[in-house]
């Protein structure tokens, strides 16, 4: 069996070494404050290490080795950091999308939901819940920023990559809010669909924290520039390839249930691109439907047909294509080490493919 890009070496348990060594140390300070805080402990340790491709760390520590870089621990754990600032987006957004699960399991606001209603505290549980969905999504946040610069890289590598670690933390955070905002307005513009997707997940998927890694490495700018050109038509692919999982994935794979990116409403480029292909009858059928919390599973069913027979399906696999073909070219010119090109192109077919 080929081995998976992620595991050149030996990435995805060297990460999962690092996230368990500081969350552990994380528990033991929790507990010191209160006993009432192991389950956020408990928490956040298990939806961080229960899960996940550790694609953003292998792209940053890749563009760090590509770059020059040497492999150390140091830079492991501080590319690690990327996994605690997934975690907050995901967090968050399952709160925001009211989504029951993630990875097959309950959602934080709703673990902490089961939580007050089984101790038969007071108030409301599901507002209890959401609560500590906010406080939690949070306290992943900063603990990114804390396991970064307790990571054991030189003082001057962190000032360079600083500012890239904070241009991606307020680009995917407002990235979240334009989502919010195209659900809200009902926005089907293609325009607005790509934005949504490139700052809420392309530039936080590849292009950052590959810029994260370069800055690490101390990176000339033509190795910057051959990175962005690589890796934002990627995350854009990578968006894309999320969005048709979102509607027509199998939720055995994708541990949420089918169809819920429909019941959110969700104005992905799909969902764009079928509105501007669909006649008026189909426009208002998708509209009625679409953002519905009960729309059931032969709705959703109905949904998929209306968006497959529009040829918005084919019309987005034909975008993922495009941005693949350029962001390769981009990756096949860039002025970096040999191994590290080979990782990336791999580590790019598998995030567009779900091949990991």
């Amino acid at each position: 069996m080929t081995r998976s890009p992620l595991d050149v070496a030996d990435l995805r348990p060297r990460v999962d070494q690092a996230l368990t060594g500081f969350l552990t140390g994380q528990r033991d300070r929790l507990l010191a404050i209160d006993p009432a805080l192991a389950e956020v402990a408990a928490s956040v340790s298990e939806f961080v290490l229960g899960g996940g491709k550790r694609l953003r760390p292998a792209f940053a520590y890749w563009g760090f080795r590509g770059a020059g870089g040497a492999d150390s621990d140091q830079v492991v754990a501080a590319v690690a950091a990327l996994e605690l600032v997934q975690a907050s987006a995901l967090i968050h957004d399952d709160l925001m999308d009211r989504s029951d699960t993630r990875r097959g399991v309950p959602s934080v606001h709703r673990r902490f939901e089961k939580l007050h209603a089984g101790e038969g505290w007071r108030g409301s549980a599901a507002g209890f819940g959401d609560c500590a969905a906010v406080l939690l999504g949070d306290l992943s946040l900063v603990w990114s920023d804390e396991l970064l610069h307790r990571s054991g890289m030189p003082r001057d590598d962190l000032e360079r990559a600083r500012p890239v670690f904070d241009a991606m933390r307020t680009e995917v955070t407002v990235g979240q809010y334009l989502d919010v905002l195209t659900q809200a307005t009902a926005d089907t513009s293609l325009e607005r669909a790509g934005k949504v997707a490139r700052y809420k997940s392309a530039k936080y998927t590849v292009e950052q924290p590959l810029l994260l890694g370069a800055a690490l490495a101390g990176a000339d700018p033509e190795v910057s520039a051959a990175y962005s050109a690589f890796g934002l038509p990627l995350g854009e692919a990578f968006q894309l390839r999320d969005d048709v999982l979102g509607v027509f994935g199998d939720p055995a794979h994708t541990g949420k249930p089918a169809g819920d990116d429909l019941r959110e409403g969700k104005r992905t480029y799909l969902v764009a691109a079928a509105f501007g292909n669909l006649g008026e009858t189909g426009r208002a059928e998708l509209d009625a439907a679409l953002g519905d919390p009960a729309l059931d599973d032969a709705g959703v069913q109905r949904l998929c047909a209306v968006i497959r027979d529009s040829g918005a399906l084919a019309a987005t696999e034909a975008r993922i294509d495009e941005l693949m073909t350029a962001a390769l070219a981009a990756l096949a010119a860039a002025p970096i080490e040999a191994q590290a090109r080979d990782v990336l192109r791999r580590l790019a077919d598998a995030a567009t493919r779900r091949s990991v």
